[in-house]
């Protein structure tokens, strides 16, 4: 099993991933918005569904694959550092919107609401760039079985997205009206997002592959 130290910094890496805005928080925040609570709960269940799918591929030996080969490790890796770039850019280019700047979305049925935010998760290249890129530099052979370290880590994923998405949708309506009142941190909050997406990219070109 993973090791106390190895858990909590997994834990804190987790943590600052589903905090950093991404498709998933985007469409929350406008779902709720726009349609509601009642609509973002539902649209969040389909993005935990998401997150399970994400979990369940790398536990069964996704991660393991590309650990296994070196080019395709280095070619994701290379692929997760460049699209983290491109989240950073997004957030600090001119004329660039916060997340917790509501779009426009239609009224949408319950089993539609949950669909969307299914494929919404599962198309979200930031989760998968985690449990393929981040998740296996916390996994050693030596602790264990690969597949439980890969289950509780990614159990652990699960909690910790699902909890921040969920305050999100709750919460969309109260946080995107605070910031519109408070344009200063509004801009704030999109810069400080861009300064820690540059950070991971960097991280991640830096990382290490596993023996």
């Amino acid at each position: 099993m993973p090791s106390a130290p190895h858990f909590f910094v997994f834990a804190a890496a987790a943590l600052l991933m589903a905090a950093t805005p991404g498709p998933n928080m985007v469409y929350l925040i406008s779902r709720s918005i726009c349609q509601g609570r009642t609509a973002g709960v539902m649209s969040w269940c389909g993005v935990v569904l998401g997150f399970t799918v994400h979990m369940v591929c790398a536990a069964v030996g996704l991660t393991a694959l590309f650990l296994a080969v070196p080019l395709g490790y280095e070619l994701l890796k290379f692929a997760g550092a460049l699209y983290l770039l491109w989240m950073a850019w997004q957030a600090v280019r001119p004329g660039a919107r916060s997340p917790f700047e509501p779009r426009t979305l239609p009224t949408e049925r319950p089993r539609k609401l949950f669909t969307m935010g299914l494929l919404t998760s599962i198309l979200n290249p930031k989760v998968a760039i985690f449990y393929l890129s981040v998740l296996p530099q916390f996994i050693s052979p030596e602790a264990g079985s690969v597949l439980a370290q890969s289950l509780v880590l990614g159990t652990t994923q699960v909690c910790i997205g699902s909890s921040v998405n969920l305050l999100v949708a709750l919460c969309a309506a109260r946080v995107a009206l605070w910031f519109s009142r408070n344009r200063f941190w509004l801009a704030l909050q999109r810069y400080a997002m861009g300064l820690v997406l540059g950070a991971l990219a960097v991280k991640l070109l830096g990382q290490q592959r596993s023996a």
